[in-house]
């Protein structure tokens, strides 16, 4: 049986490194928390090494630590959008 990775990678675009995102991190699941923090005091991140939702992130938060797996890859929620949607 083969391992499947636990995270996407996107394609390279203009020169950049891919990323890698957890597969958890689904379109639907960011859009919940983006919408959300636009009509509550929440501040929603994700993980990207983990897939945890980490909270007290600003919308534009890039490599805050993970309070889950302690990775230096928790990116606000408006941030995480903009990576998946590209």
């Amino acid at each position: 049986m083969i391992n499947k990775p636990s995270y996407l990678t996107s394609p390279q675009t203009a020169g950049k490194q891919p990323f890698r995102v957890h597969q958890s991190i689904t379109v639907e699941r960011v859009t919940e928390a983006v919408e959300r923090e636009m009509s509550s005091l929440d501040n929603p991140g994700f993980c990207f090494e983990c897939g945890e939702e980490a909270e007290g992130c600003e919308p534009d938060a890039r490599e805050y630590r993970c309070d889950h797996c302690g990775a230096m890859r928790v990116y606000g929620a408006m941030e995480v959008l903009m990576c998946i949607a590209l």
